[in-house]
């Protein structure tokens, strides 16, 4: 019994560490959409500079591609909110 109010209470003092977590893990999830969208656009915009004619192909998977990416970054926000939060 002893051994578990112990561990209760280093449980407590860890909580102010799992916000700075959950806080930093929000801030990695966006940058990393926002380097994986921009190199979406970089490569539709090279793969239209080389086929001119294949312009709605490329641009309909593009935003296909950022909606993904999109998605799965505000998928790890949300998470991120959710441990800071409760």
């Amino acid at each position: 019994m002893h051994l578990l109010s112990i561990l209760l209470q280093l449980a407590g003092d860890f909580v102010a560490i799992a916000r700075m977590g959950a806080g930093l893990g929000a801030g990695i999830a966006v940058i990393g959409a926002g380097i994986g969208i921009g190199n979406i656009g970089k490569s539709a915009l090279e793969a239209i500079a080389r086929q001119p004619e294949a312009i709605g192909d490329i641009r309909s998977n593009m935003i296909i591609a950022a909606a993904l990416v999109e998605g799965v970054a505000f998928f790890a926000i949300v998470v991120c909110l959710l441990i800071l939060f409760i």
